[in-house]
């Protein structure tokens, strides 16, 4: 597959994903709902590498990726515990998550750009003119 239709499929999950935590909000508390993603993401996780290892696929290890796979554990168990307050405190799904994942596209961006030193160009700047202004036409609304 194009890396375009792994990128939807990752969007159609991400959507899944909030749409749920939405339903779920004020049901359960916060940290066993954050139990239950960790729970759900091991499972999935250790299937996977067993389905590998049965196939003979070769696994690998390199500490810095150890860490930053650590990083985005860490990283998405903050994001799941921040949709559960964000939703517990009555935040409207069709405002709240354009909010939040348009602030996080910023901000990967700027990190892409300052970091890593990827290049800047006038349509990205007007890519992230046109998102500053949608979040402030969604949160205003």
């Amino acid at each position: 597959m194009h890396w375009i239709q792994y990128a939807l499929l990752t969007s159609l999950a991400l959507a899944s994903a909030d749409f749920f935590v939405k339903l779920a909000s004020g049901r359960l508390s916060n940290s066993l709902a954050v139990l239950l993603y960790g729970c759900c993401t091991f499972t999935i996780g250790l299937t996977w590498v067993l389905l590998e290892k049965t196939r003979g696929i070769p696994l690998f290890f390199q500490i810095s990726g150890f860490l930053a796979a650590i990083g985005v554990g860490i990283s998405f168990s903050g994001v799941t515990l921040g949709l559960y307050a964000t939703f517990g405190a009555n935040a409207p799904l069709s405002v709240a998550v354009p909010a939040i994942r348009l602030g996080g596209v910023l901000l990967v961006s700027l990190a892409g750009i300052i970091l890593l030193k990827e290049p800047i160009s006038r349509q990205y700047v007007i890519g992230v003119v046109l998102i500053c202004c949608g979040m402030y036409l969604i949160i205003k609304r």
